[in-house]
């Protein structure tokens, strides 16, 4: 689990463009749209704020207007990243990035006071279908493979408490989730924070070829069909290169602690 030993260079930085497109999400209560762009930078959320808010967790998504930004049929949304996403077999699954939406588990059992159980189904999940784009440079876009690349705001549904830099197993189906509870959600995702995982590997040029990139320093997500809310974008660090990290904050914690003593 990461939490304030998180990077800020492992999210997204800047946001490059948006156009909310055409029935993004609206507050039922004021009308005003989710149409707040630089809710996707940074990390994604661990806790929604307010009376009704809580820990995110696979069956409390993120709803808030201040959370999410929305994507509607013929928009899009382009972010930019403080450090390059590079592509390495190594990682996890061969996820170099996650994105990261509003998507949750369906409670079939009735009980949302804590023991909750679900079928697999999803609440709040983009039905259309998107297209992922990655660039080096921001003048050269290639596709990721359509079919490789998920749909983005579907699986796997936000869990406050895990690493938002480790992928989830994407072999895993929303039947693997049938029956389980939070703790079993937990299991299935063996630590990682969720989201929908991508590979550089997969780019594809105009003509539908195979373009070997070796990083990306934006990426461009495009709502075809359907409707999709974005929290944020997460880099999968090099295997090793976060444990270093973790332990660097450690030792400097630990020498500012002798020093003040």
């Amino acid at each position: 689990m990461l939490s304030a030993g998180t990077l800020a260079a492992d999210f997204a930085t800047s946001v490059i463009g948006y156009n909310p497109g055409v029935g993004f999400a609206t507050d039922f209560s004021t009308g005003a749209g989710y149409t707040n762009a630089l809710t996707a930078l940074g990390e994604p959320s661990r806790v929604t704020p307010g009376l009704f808010g809580g820990p995110v967790d696979p069956f409390n998504p993120p709803y808030l207007r201040e959370q999410v930004v929305s994507i509607g049929v013929g928009g899009s949304l382009t972010l930019g990243f403080g450090t390059p996403i590079q592509n390495r077999a190594g990682n996890p699954f061969g996820v170099d990035f996650i994105i990261f939406g509003n998507s949750g588990f369906v409670i079939t059992n009735g009980d949302f006071s804590g023991g909750g159980i679900t079928d697999g189904s999803l609440f709040s999940a983009n039905e259309g279908t998107t297209r992922v784009s990655v660039s080096a440079d921001n003048v050269n876009w290639f596709t990721l493979d359509p079919s490789k690349a998920s749909v983005a705001d579907t699986l796997f549904p936000t869990d406050g408490v895990g690493s938002f830099t480790q992928p989830v197993n994407p072999s895993l189906k929303a039947s693997d989730f049938a029956g389980l509870d939070l703790a079993g959600i937990r299991g299935r995702y063996a630590g990682a924070g969720g989201g929908t995982g991508y590979d550089l590997s997969w780019s594809l040029d105009d003509a539908g070829n195979h373009v070997d990139l070796s990083a990306a320093n934006f990426i461009r997500i495009e709502v075809l069909t359907g409707r999709a809310e974005i929290d944020g974008v997460s880099i999968v660090p090099e295997p090793g290169v976060r444990t270093l990290a973790l332990l660097g904050v450690v030792v400097i914690a630990f020498a500012r602690g002798r020093g003040r003593s």
